[in-house]
């Protein structure tokens, strides 16, 4: 029988309707109930169509594994149940496969997750792309950007503990084969009102507690702050602890995401620098003074602080402290110094705490896009993650929320026929006729708010710009007369009568109809925010300062700048960014992922109907699923239409022979489904109604259990048979192996009674046989023993014999030996004197000297100076003597043989040991380098014709004439080129042509630069101003290192009479015209030869990659 292929479907053990185009019967009820049957059974992504429908769980769940991205790699959208990945999956692929430029929108209120998604996207699309170093590296900086601008650019909220209080677009590009190049981000309006003042419950962005509670007690000096949070007045201290949240912990995870980012140490310092000034701000406070005019002025109550900001940014306290208390404005020639009251001081600082932090954010946004952006100029795919503010109403709305929520005006709109225009697409690429589908259309919202003649922020700006006096009444009275009749628009003062009697309105407000429903928006403040003024003394005082980030944030402030031009409004610079938003998100395909917030408690396992709907409603949800079942509520391609359903013909089952149209055709013609049900599309079968698909389901559902049960039945009876045949065979072999076995005892009986009788006669026959040999053996040992006693007898007389003879002979020796000694010493007593023993002790003293000599003669090692051999001491007595024989042997050897060196040699024997004093113990390449000689003129430059150009154009000696390879400033790559060395100059020429490239003069270099690695590379700096430091310093890589920069250092000391500087270190700093370059090595593999493998990282590293 044929293997049955199980593939799995979203409509596989679904849980509620997995997708709501296929909910029957559609209404507002049921959409919300099916949301919260998925929610209670932790289902949180639902799908409308293509786009997904997100749902906050505020918990963590177990759905993120590297297993589950490979479950969905590669997969179709709707193979599986409904997923985040899954929409990621689809975009990416299409981008990979299909050469579609891809945007994901990610939309929903503040706390609806809508940050978690776009890392949740970020991350799968880093997971399934290709590997390697440097692709590797690229997704790390990618997805290493969020942390650093979740610091800076989130907050907690009420509603949210890491709420996004700005939109953010990231633009990641890949190349041909998918894998990711870099990335460009964009940031939309962040909320910098925060930084003064938040509202109850809330904090200020995370970096200000990040750095009080992670940062160590030498930083927090050097940032002249204290851990305390209660002695800031900017930090609100209701909520400046936060449940589950580590701020110190995350301020280390902030400082290696910004290192892995690409910022150098300095740049992080320069920033927590400019945080912290912008933390002291907020501690300045002010006391009225009148002066002699009447006029009230402000003053400063407490310096000590002011004098710890300046110290920080490095300003003139005098400059910044005027800066607090006057005003200078310029009309034309004229300059006005005005004073500034209390009010406007505190005005002033506060404007100056948002402007510096806003743009810190700006800075460090283009910064990081310096650091992940694309090194290649070829074509390159683009996906594009839009996170921004969801659509927000609160209890007091201001200018903010109406900027947030026009922004997602224009997006509802693209959204909408976006969708239109997919769904449109698809019908023509399918050949089905396309009807016309009736929706709300908010571009007559969008045209009250931004209408260049009428809208709401052009005449904010027009306020703005009016001259006399403008306030926020002003303003609602304008917009009193202009937008009175129109329909989404509402105040009390207006003229319409239908709002007259509308007493919930305050005089203070006005209301707009938006998409998502009716908010009121307070207009206090509305004119400053737009405005967004920061008095031109501070920019100068800012522009003074000697930090220089702080002077690069604020280049208005420039004197010879001076623009009298006014800045553009905060409401026209956010236009202009959301019309350049919707320009760009119309090129590329669209895929929306809808975030909903389930409570406002932030918790898990509730589910509020009333909030849910609410934001359904606003989100247009439903609008959706009509527009997306307008035509035909399902649609699939024939083949997975066939494999599914197959089973339900029996022409089609178990295998279709034909074209898959032709096998749906059969299939739907002996269901019986009514045509109309129904339409063939080019690729794909379209469902009009839901209920079609369920009956489809549950007939597939009933047949599985049929075959189920078929599938048993058979296994059963086989299982049976089979069973019974082995039993049968078991019997069989059971048998013939007990039979085996009863024969092989009865076998071993008999053989074991054969075996006792046999040894019983044995052991009769040996016996008998034994006692004949005993006898005879008895017989012969008493012959020999009988012969033994007489041999014995005969030995013994002989032995007395002999005996008696040797001690007579001994007795003549000993009488003879004591007479001749008794003559010697008679004899001897006439010549023995006192002094006897000296001369006894001299003359063998002499012997032993005479024979140590000579035998140190014989013992003498070989005359290398080297040679650590020596013969042992003979006697204890020599042993100062042996010692100064010793060093007196090893000096006359060493002048022997340095009095066989030529001049030459000498020479090459003094760079030698200078070579010794520089690089031994430092450098690792110094030892390979002992044994090599000195040879210089490697090229043999006189000889060979190939560089007789050369040859005339060098009239000095050459030293050193050698080819090494130079390394390309600004990319790494590596030159050929020849390097001579002369005694005023260093010359670099073609290795070709033997054109001269650069001449250097000795006097010109400064320094001479390189790792302690076992590496050739080395860098030659140059004086700064010099004709020869015009592009920068010198790289290089050769094989002779040791020979090069000692032959150098000599030559230049000779020449200048100064020392060179020889920097042996891992890191150091080189010149490229006016950049300063970090040059780092790191262990890596060489790709060619000894060659080191260098890349250039960014503009201000540069790696060298080491064995």
């Amino acid at each position: 029988m044929a293997k049955m292929e199980v593939k799995t479907s979203l409509l596989d053990n679904m849980i509620g309707v997995g997708d709501m185009v296929l909910l029957e019967p559609l209404s507002e009820d049921s959409f919300i109930n099916n949301l919260k049957k998925r929610f209670d059974h932790n289902e949180i992504y639902t799908y409308i169509g293509s786009v997904v429908v997100s749902i906050n769980p505020y918990r963590q769940l177990p759905i993120y594994s590297p297993e589950k991205v490979e479950e969905y790699r590669n997969r179709n959208f709707y193979e599986l149940s409904p997923h985040i990945f899954a929409l990621s999956d689809e975009a990416y692929r299409s981008l990979r496969d299909q050469d579609k430029d891809q945007c994901i929108l990610i939309t929903g209120e503040s706390g609806a997750g809508k940050t978690e998604a776009s890392k949740l996207v970020m991350s799968y699309v880093a997971a399934v792309c290709g590997k390697g170093a440097e692709v590797n590296q690229v997704k790390e900086q990618l997805l290493q950007s969020n942390p650093v601008l979740e610091a800076f650019g989130n907050a907690k909220t009420v509603r949210n503990d890491n709420s996004s209080r700005f939109g953010k677009y990231m633009d990641i590009e890949f190349d041909f084969k998918g894998d990711p190049l870099g990335g460009v981000i964009s940031n939309y309006l962040l909320e910098k009102s925060r930084v003064v003042k938040q509202p109850r419950g809330e904090r200020n962005f995370h970096i200000f507690y990040q750095i009080l509670s992670g940062a160590s007690e030498d930083l927090l000096n050097k940032l002249k702050l204290e851990r305390d949070f209660s002695r800031y007045n900017y930090l609100s201290l209701d909520s400046a602890r936060v449940n589950g949240v580590d701020d110190a912990v995350n301020f280390r995870t902030v400082r290696n995401a910004m290192q892995i980012v690409g910022f150098m140490d300095h740049e992080t310092q320069s920033i927590l620098e400019v945080v912290a000034a912008v933390l002291k701000l907020g501690n300045i406070e002010f006391k009225p003074e009148s002066r002699v005019n009447g006029l009230d002025e402000s003053k400063i109550k407490d310096k000590n602080e002011l004098k710890e900001i300046c110290e920080l940014t490095g300003i003139d306290q005098s400059v910044l402290e005027r800066a607090f208390s006057f005003r200078t404005v310029e009309a034309k020639q004229e300059k006005v110094s005005t004073t500034l009251n209390v009010a406007q001081a505190y005005y002033a600082r506060d404007a100056l705490a948002k402007n510096l932090y806003s743009r810190l954010f700006s800075w460090l946004v283009t910064r990081i896009n310096e650091s992940i952006k694309a090194q290649t100029k070829v074509r390159k795919k683009v996906m594009g993650v839009l996170d921004i503010y969801g659509f927000e109403i609160f209890e007091d709305n201001s200018f903010e929320q109406f900027i947030i929520n026009y922004c997602n005006e224009k997006l509802q709109q693209i959204f909408i026929e976006l969708t239109l225009k997919e769904e449109q697409e698809e019908y023509i690429r399918e050949d089905i006729e396309w009807t016309h589908i009736e929706y709300f259309n908010n571009a007559i919202i969008c045209d009250l708010i931004e209408n260049n003649q009428t809208g709401i922020l052009a005449m904010l700006d027009e306020e703005c710009l009016r001259p006399g006096t403008v306030t926020d009444d002003t303003f609602l009275e304008k917009l009193n007369q202009i937008c009175a009749t129109h329909q989404h628009f509402e105040s009390r003062m207006s003229k319409c009568s239908r709002f007259l009697n509308d007493t919930s309105l305050p005089h203070s407000c006005f209301r707009i109809q938006h998409y998502a429903g009716k908010v009121m928006y307070q207009v206090e403040g509305f004119v400053d925010k737009n405005n967004d003024l920061l008095y031109r003394d501070l920019s100068q005082a800012m522009w003074k300062a000697n930090h220089s980030l702080i002077k690069a944030l604020f280049p208005e402030g420039n004197p010879a700048k001076i623009n009298l031009k006014r800045p553009p409004t905060a409401g026209s610079q956010f236009k202009a960014s959301v019309a350049t938003l919707m320009k760009n998100l119309q090129t590329k395909n669209p895929n929306y992922i809808r975030c909903i917030k389930p409570n406002d408690k932030k918790a898990a396992h509730i589910f509020n109907e009333a909030l849910v709907c609410h934001q359904v409603r606003y989100l247009g949800l439903l609008e959706n699923v009509r527009v997306r079942r307008a035509g035909y509520a399902f649609r699939q391609p024939y083949e997975l239409c066939l494999e599914r359903y197959k089973m339900l013909c029996k022409q089609t089952w178990p295998h279709w022979k034909g074209p898959a149209r032709a096998g749906v055709e059969v299939l739907f013609n002996e269901l019986e489904i009514p045509e109309e049900e129904y339409s063939f599309g080019r690729s794909k079968i379209f469902i009009r109604n839901p209920r079609t698909l369920f009956k489809l389901e549950d007939l597939r559902k009933q047949r599985l259990e049929d075959l189920a049960t078929l599938i048993q039945k058979i296994y059963r009876g086989w299982k049976c048979r089979t069973r019974f045949l082995l039993m049968k065979r078991s019997q069989i072999v059971i048998a013939s192996w007990y039979r085996r076995y009863a024969q092989q005892k009865k076998y071993q009986r008999i053989k074991s009674s054969a075996v006792v009788v046999q040894s019983y006669i044995r052991g009769w026959k040996a016996r008998k046989l034994l006692r004949e040999l005993k006898h005879q053996k008895r017989c012969k040992e008493a012959a020999t023993t009988i012969a033994a006693y007489w041999h014995g007898t005969q030995a013994r007389r002989e032995l007395r014999r002999l005996k008696e003879e040797a001690r007579n002979k001994h007795a003549i020796a000993v009488v003879w030996a004591y007479w001749l000694g008794y003559k010697v010493r008679r004899e001897y007593r006439k010549f023995f004197r006192a002094n006897a023993g000296r001369k006894i002790y001299e003359f063998t003293l002499q012997k032993i000297m005479q024979k140590y000599f000579l035998e140190m003669k014989n013992k003498v090692p070989s005359l290398s100076p080297i040679d650590k051999n020596w013969p042992a001491r003979p006697y204890l007595f020599l042993d100062s003597t042996h010692k100064e024989l010793k060093r007196i042997f090893h000096l006359w050897r060493c002048k022997k043989y340095r009095d066989q060196f030529t001049d030459q040699q000498k020479l090459i024997y003094e760079e030698k040991l200078e070579a010794s004093e520089l690089f031994k113990d430092k450098k690792a390449l110094y030892p390979a380098s002992v044994g090599q000689p000195f040879h210089g003129a490697y090229l043999e430059i006189s000889k060979n014709p190939k560089y007789k150009k050369l040859k005339d154009a060098v009239e000095e000696k050459i030293i050193i004439a050698e080819v090494v390879n130079k390394i390309n400033r600004a990319n790494g790559k590596c030159a050929s080129r020849i390097f001579l060395l002369t005694k005023n100059n260093v010359l670099l020429a073609d290795q070709k042509s033997g054109h001269i490239k650069s001449e250097v003069p000795l006097g010109d270099v400064t320094k001479v630069s390189m790792s302690s690695q076992n590496d050739g590379f080395f860098a030659v700096h140059l004086k700064e101003g010099s004709g020869a430091a015009g592009k920068g310093d010198f790289l290089f890589s050769s094989d002779h290192l040791i020979e090069m920069a000692t032959k150098l250092y000599r030559t230049t000391f000779s020449q200048t009479k100064q020392k060179l500087n020889i920097e042996i270190s891992d890191e150091f700093l080189v010149q490229f015209r006016q950049d300063k370059v970090c040059v780092k090595f790191i262990q890596g593999n060489q790709k060619n030869g000894n060659i080191p493998a260098c890349k250039r990282k960014n503009n201000r590293l540069l790696e060298v990659a080491v064995p």
